[in-house]
């Protein structure tokens, strides 16, 4: 979920985090959200709508419409409302099913609070039935299963549900020369996984929208951040571009550096969009977006005979670079139009992969690094993201890199990682 508090622990959630969401612009009743001022009767229908769909969540309480001057964030009294929703899910729902229910009070010490409905696509038994009708989710709007949605409902194995957005991408592999040796220093891969709409689910890729998302990477936080991680080795890039394995329903954009040495792209960046080729399965369709970064900068050092290891300010700018590129709007936005879904849908990555040719610790420069005796050897790692996270706020995306980054040094078995990030925040904020 492109929302944070979907994620979030009920210790993470405050009246504050809510109105914040409330009072964003940007932030419309979607396929996964909806404001709802006090209980009613159709509330009880969005939830069976959203359990046959991808899930979401509803916040009684804010009013659905923001109008100038008005407070928009009203509150319930929670238990009344709580207790009326329970209600008419038991009454209305074949099989019996409800959702989660998340009181946030107000601070204020008027007792009234804002109740947070969590409806998780996973979770529920699908299809979930009103009145003998399976209610499915439109754009900010209910509707109801037609035959070969309601089969497709019915079809899917217990538990099978809709693949958490946002959640597991593939690991990757380091590509090897015809003798077998690894051709790259490293290679580091996330993505995201989101649902398809129903033009998305058919038509084929067209070459504008595909140029459209390239023209958004050149002009994202992407391309500095991978010339930080070319360092000297770097002359030139030719942005995104349409190169190797493309077709009706796979886009793959490539970004590379140039140099004149034996090692020509020292810097290479591949992001991948691929929508599902079959329609109809037994499952939702999930379309993929996969971002992977190739950094070859220790064999162009070794080409020209000069002494190199990665610097860790270089890889935490790369890092906040990658995250602040996936949440930047006219990337989300692209994405969405390709996939035909609201840009809402468009999820945050939650996953980060590493694999390097050799122990992390040998392509780090010291800089205060001490390795832990007998710590053992790591080429890379899996790192998990922090769901309670809204990687668009930038001090959220600031701790999910220093989290991954410490996570790096641990697992290479390395001392000083957290006084090493720290001191670079540090001489960040005095340049300011």
């Amino acid at each position: 979920m492109n929302n944070s508090l979907f994620a979030a622990s009920a210790a993470d959630l405050t009246i504050e985090r809510i109105r914040v969401l409330a009072a964003r612009p940007d932030q419309v009743e979607s396929l996964t959200l909806e404001f709802k001022r006090e209980y009613s009767k159709s509330l009880v229908t969005t939830i069976a709508a959203m359990a046959n769909t991808y899930g979401g969540m509803i916040l009684v309480g804010i009013s659905d419409k923001a109008e100038p001057g008005t407070e928009r964030v009203v509150g319930v009294d929670a238990q009344e409302t709580i207790d009326k929703i329970a209600s008419g899910c038991r009454e209305k729902f074949d099989p019996p099913w409800e959702p989660t229910f998340i009181p946030v009070p107000f601070d204020d010490g008027t007792g009234r609070s804002v109740v947070i409905v969590r409806v998780d696509a996973n979770a529920a038994p699908r299809p979930l039935l009103i009145d003998l009708k399976a209610h499915i989710r439109l754009s900010g709007q209910n509707s109801t299963a037609d035959r070969d949605r309601l089969l497709q409902l019915a079809r899917e194995e217990p538990s099978a549900g809709v693949l958490p957005m946002g959640q597991t991408v593939m690991s990757p592999h380091l590509d090897r020369d015809s003798e077998g040796n690894f051709t790259a220093d490293f290679i580091l891969r996330t993505g995201i996984n989101l649902p398809m709409g129903e033009a998305g689910a058919w038509r084929p890729l067209s070459e504008r929208t595909v140029a459209a998302l390239a023209q958004a990477l050149d002009k994202s936080a992407f391309p500095a951040a991978l010339v930080t991680l070319g360092h000297s080795s770097y002359g030139s890039g030719t942005g995104f571009r349409q190169h190797g394995f493309n077709r009706s329903r796979t886009a793959r954009l490539v970004y590379r550096a140039l140099s004149k040495s034996a090692v020509p792209h020292p810097v290479e960046a591949v992001v991948t969009v691929a929508l599902p080729e079959v329609y109809g399965s037994s499952t939702a369709a999930m379309a993929t977006v996969t971002i992977d970064v190739i950094a070859r900068v220790l064999r162009y050092a070794d080409t020209v005979g000069a002494e190199y290891r990665y610097p860790v300010p270089n890889l935490l700018d790369l890092l906040e670079g990658i995250l602040k590129t996936t949440v930047d709007p006219k990337i989300v936005a692209e994405i969405a139009r390709i996939t035909d879904i609201d840009p809402a849908l468009v999820a945050q990555p939650r996953e980060l992969h590493l694999v390097a040719d050799r122990q992390v610790k040998d392509l780090l420069r010291c800089d205060g690094l001490e390795e832990i005796p007998d710590a053992g050897a790591s080429a890379g790692g899996v790192f998990r993201a922090n769901p309670a996270l809204d990687l668009r706020d930038a001090a959220d995306r600031q701790e999910q890199v220093d989290d991954w980054l410490r996570q790096l040094g641990l697992d290479a078995g390395l001392t000083g990682m957290e006084n090493l990030v720290e001191q670079y925040r540090a001489v960040a904020r005095s340049r300011r």
